[in-house]
């Protein structure tokens, strides 16, 4: 009896763990990627294919994504978690030993693929067994998980690289994936997988489809904006009834989700494009300014989630982001210093770490709706992913043609109309 009530009491603390640590072994994916780039492209004699090398990964996630609820339906919960496993680590090899720019990116892909499906794993069990005071700080501290390997990241992975090299290094994030796993795991050990109406496999699949014509267009905007058409047309088949009309409640947030994607982090990927070229900074200067954002962000959601009225932080937070993104804009216009870009894009930072957690554990919520976990997983890391890559291929688009004023009116517009959507969430 006492044992029972240990495991009630250590499994969603387990889960908890988990779910944090894959935060982290996600950041350290990130910056290990990014800062290994240019010494695998160079390696691999695929200067002509970088986009080859950066899409593998993030095409995986987009198809893993429609088809997850379904693995996890003829597979069950170990089945799922066992696969994924065996594509994660085998993708990674084969991407650590490739000698073409075409292996490496299929490695990448049977990676990205593995963590989309154990990410709505992950996300679905987080729902179905933390208590909302629980998750929103799991929320807050998968935040700040980011922070360390923001600033250690990129210089420690270019001096392992040059120790053991970029093969041995690109598996630095193992044991943290396998430790977050192993958390997941043992909290969620026996439980069934959820039953639920499965939506349309065809329309779902448009989803990795209009995303390889974003990723893979080249800068060629006919092909980013069709590709980019044929992303929105899935994304409304993935996510649930509602959402593109912003219907009151759980669909209002995932679309405030995806609205604040997209102008936030098509904002934050132009930062040292618009302080290079437009203010004439440094990029070291650049890299300040970059870095502030998102040390705002977990800092201020660590403080915020101490607060009961946390769930109401959403509007404001992304009224003041939009604030922040149009002070950009406007300083671009008229003219401005190094001083007021760094306090716009920081004060664009905490109004993100006031909104996200509350903002998260809304589109997440099922309420009178009647959504299954399964579902509320995959709509908001689709809400949340497809976001970042519109408005990254949107900023991209513009920019290239001389509109960086037009890419940050769009992206503080976007951030605006994600804080009316938050306030129709409730």
């Amino acid at each position: 009896m006492t044992g029972g009530r240990l495991a009630r009491r250590t499994g969603p603390l387990f889960l908890a763990a988990g779910v944090v640590t894959l935060e982290f072994a996600a950041a350290v994916t990130g910056f290990v990627a990014s800062s290994l780039l240019p010494v695998v492209t160079a390696d691999l004699d695929a200067r002509d294919d970088l986009g080859l090398l950066i899409a593998g990964s993030t095409l995986g996630l987009f198809v893993a994504l429609p088809v997850a609820s379904r693995v996890l339906r003829r597979l069950g919960t170990r089945g799922t978690l066992a696969a994924g496993m065996v594509a994660y680590l085998g993708g990674l090899a084969l991407a650590a030993s490739a000698r073409s720019a075409w292996m490496f990116a299929l490695g990448q892909f049977s990676a990205g693929l593995a963590s989309g499906l154990l990410a709505v794993f992950g996300v679905s069990a987080a729902i179905r067994h933390l208590d909302e005071r629980l998750r929103i700080q799991v929320i807050a501290v998968s935040s700040a998980m980011w922070i360390l390997p923001a600033l250690v990241g990129p210089a420690a992975t270019l001096g392992l690289e040059r120790l053991v090299g970029w093969r041995w290094t690109l598996l630095l994030p193992v044991p943290f994936v396998l430790f977050g796993r192993l958390m997941v795991v043992r909290a969620a050990k026996g439980e069934p997988p959820e039953e639920g109406p499965p939506r349309p496999l065809a329309r779902t699949l448009l989803v990795p489809l209009g995303a390889a014509g974003v990723v893979l267009g080249g800068g060629w905007w006919p092909l980013t904006i069709a590709g980019a058409l044929v992303t929105v047309a899935g994304m409304i088949a993935i996510l649930p009834e509602g959402t593109a009309r912003l219907r009151p409640g759980t669909p209002a947030a995932l679309g405030a989700m995806v609205l604040f994607a997209a102008g936030y982090f098509g904002a934050d990927s132009l930062i040292t494009v618009l302080l290079t070229s437009g203010f004439q900074v440094s990029l070291g200067r650049a890299a300040i300014v970059l870095g502030a954002a998102p040390l705002c962000w977990a800092v201020t959601s660590l403080v915020a989630t101490r607060f009961t009225a946390a769930r109401r932080f959403p509007a404001a937070g992304l009224g003041l982001t939009a604030l922040g993104t149009a002070v950009l804009a406007i300083a671009l216009a008229v003219g401005g210093s190094f001083a007021v870009v760094l306090v716009a894009w920081a004060v664009g930072g905490i109004g993100v770490g006031l909104a996200y957690p509350g903002l998260y554990i809304r589109a997440t919520t099922a309420g009178p709706d009647g959504f299954t976990a399964a579902e509320l997983a995959t709509a908001v890391i689709t809400a949340e992913c497809l976001g970042q890559l519109l408005g990254r291929a949107i900023g991209g688009t513009l920019s290239s043609s001389g509109g960086l004023f037009a890419s940050y009116v769009v992206f503080a517009v976007a951030l605006l109309v994600s804080a009316y959507a938050a306030r129709r969430a409730g």
